[in-house]
């Protein structure tokens, strides 16, 4: 690192997601909107949104990570701290667009694949204290059931 470059860490709960020591820029986005920040930045909090932060290494090309929320530390102008929920690494915005999409629908699918096992774990429950009620009130299930749920 030199006085031209500054250090970036991108991190989740459980994993570091990127690590460069050689960075020339970074751009990321907050509720006020897009910004930059270059070596010797100011020291800076934010609080970014779902976005994708994107710096350059060099003269390398650009690298991507799409971040589900976080906060950004800009530290003595040399070091970019970014702690996250959630992202996702790319070299390319569409594949990392791909991969987002691909990840947030499987997110989608598993979420509805649970609450339907909740709910057929809830109609058990019920069933179960129907049953137990009923025989020791004499009544039927479909009796008690239909009882409740007029």
């Amino acid at each position: 690192m030199t006085d031209r470059t500054f250090s970036l860490v991108i991190t989740t709960p459980l994993d570091v997601l990127a690590q460069a020591d050689a960075v020339t820029s970074f751009r990321a986005d907050d509720d006020s909107g897009s910004f930059g920040v270059l070596p010797g930045h100011a020291d800076l909090l934010a609080v970014l949104r779902d976005c994708v932060a994107r710096w350059r290494e060099g003269e390398d090309g650009w690298r991507y990570c799409a971040l589900h929320g976080g906060v950004m530390t800009v530290e003595e102008g040399s070091r970019i701290r970014i702690a996250c929920r959630e992202g996702v690494l790319g070299d390319d915005v569409e594949t990392l667009e791909a991969e987002v999409r691909r990840r947030r629908e499987a997110a989608l699918q598993a979420a509805s694949r649970e609450r339907v096992n909740q709910a057929k774990l809830h109609a058990r429950a019920i069933r179960q204290i129907m049953r137990h009620l009923s025989s020791d009130h004499g009544i039927s299930v479909d009796t008690a059931l239909d009882e409740i749920f007029q």
